[in-house]
């Protein structure tokens, strides 16, 4: 029962984690590497304009987080450094 409350609990802060913002803004010139983790520290540190920098909103509760963007970040950090630099990975979904 409480891996069940995990996962629900894990769904339901997905759609507010700043990686996942950040990773659906497609914003041109957004910082992709530690996207996330970036827009929470810009956020905890008084940013301004999150929308115009990242492409995303900050979290409502950016401290809270932080951990969770930092961790995501980095399982999807060699992702991010190929798109970074441009390469492109063509991944095509089976049928």
């Amino acid at each position: 029962m409480r891996r069940l409350a995990a996962l629900l609990l894990a769904l339901l802060l997905l759609g507010g984690c700043a990686s996942v913002r950040t990773l659906d803004a497609a914003k041109p010139g957004a910082p992709l590497i530690y996207s996330g983790t970036r827009l929470d520290w810009y956020a905890l540190n008084g940013g301004c304009c999150p929308l115009d920098r990242f492409g995303a909103e900050a979290p409502k509760y950016p401290g809270f987080d932080l951990p969770a963007s930092a961790l995501l970040d980095t399982l999807l950090l060699p992702l991010s450094i190929a798109a970074e630099l441009g390469l492109g990975l063509q991944v095509v979904g089976g049928n």
